[in-house]
């Protein structure tokens, strides 16, 4: 049998991969708003790749116009400390090191087990790295995982962008920025 957090990869790997079986079954709770975002990934989906064992990564999500790696975390609680376990904090040191070297924005996926409506909130990890091109306006789109009153990492779940919110940003608003970007520097 599957652990918990195996089936929630899957799910999030199905959702951005526009799965219509799981995108459907995840908008039976939502409202109209998050109905429409997630139905804007069957047009527009990523090839989503599983990472193999312990890599920093769960997934890979790979587009046309958008690429980023994805660590998915899962609970019942809202809050997720990264402190509570020395292993998340040296991963996130890890992936947010990769990314840096890369220009690419850290992504973190938090799903509320339970909750009905959009599970889903979408965080960047905090670097100090000025990112460039589309993913710097998703780094200053996307909320970053904040801190405690020590320094450490807490994800809040209420903090977040929702899932949907997200993938019609990457839909819509970013296209429009992009184009926007492009006729101002003609």
């Amino acid at each position: 049998m599957a652990a918990a957090g195996d089936r929630y990869e899957r799910e999030l790997k199905h959702l951005l991969a526009g799965d219509e079986k799981t995108v459907k079954a995840m908008m039976k709770t939502c409202d109209d708003n998050e109905k429409r975002g997630y139905s804007m990934i069957m047009d527009n989906p990523f090839v989503v790749i599983r990472a193999a064992g312990s890599l920093g990564v769960d997934l890979v999500a790979l587009r046309w116009d958008f690429s980023f790696p994805i660590e998915v975390k899962s609970s019942a609680e809202d809050s997720l400390r990264f402190t509570k376990n020395y292993r998340i904090m040296e991963q996130a040191e890890k992936m947010a090191e990769d990314c840096k070297r890369s220009s690419l924005i850290p992504i973190y996926a938090f799903r509320l087990k339970g909750y009905r409506g959009d599970p889903w909130r979408v965080f960047a990890l905090p670097t100090d790295n000025m990112l460039k091109g589309k993913v710097r306006l998703v780094q200053r789109t996307v909320p970053p995982i904040g801190t405690n009153s020590n320094g450490n990492l807490v994800m809040k779940w209420d903090d977040g962008m929702k899932l949907s919110k997200f993938i019609e940003y990457l839909g819509t608003a970013l296209t429009v920025n992009i184009e926007n970007d492009a006729s101002t520097a003609l």
